[in-house]
C-alpha cells in the first residue's frame, strides 16, 4: 500500500480525469500489454442475466455486459 500512496500512483474516480491526457496515457498503457481492458469484460444474453451476476459476485468477472436481442 505504500507504494501506491508514496509512489506517486493516482487513481481517478467517478471521472476525476483529464480526457485529452487521460485516454492517451491508457491507450499508450494497451499498446504496451500494461492495461488489457478488453480482458475486463465479459458479454453475456440477456437471458443470462442470472448467470452474470452470480458470476460477477463470485469473482470471476470484473464487468458483465449485458446483450439485449434485437426485437
Amino acid at each position: 500500500m505504500a507504494d501506491v500512496l508514496l509512489g506517486g500512483v493516482q487513481g481517478v474516480i467517478e471521472g476525476n480525469s483529464t480526457p485529452d491526457l487521460f485516454i492517451p496515457d491508457l491507450i499508450d498503457l494497451y499498446r504496451a500489454g500494461k492495461f488489457p481492458f478488453d480482458k475486463l469484460v465479459s458479454y453475456y444474453d440477456f437471458e443470462d442475466i442470472e448467470r452474470a451476476v452470480e458470476e460477477q459476485e463470485a469473482g470471476e468477472v470484473i464487468k458483465p455486459v449485458l446483450r439485449m436481442s434485437e426485437p
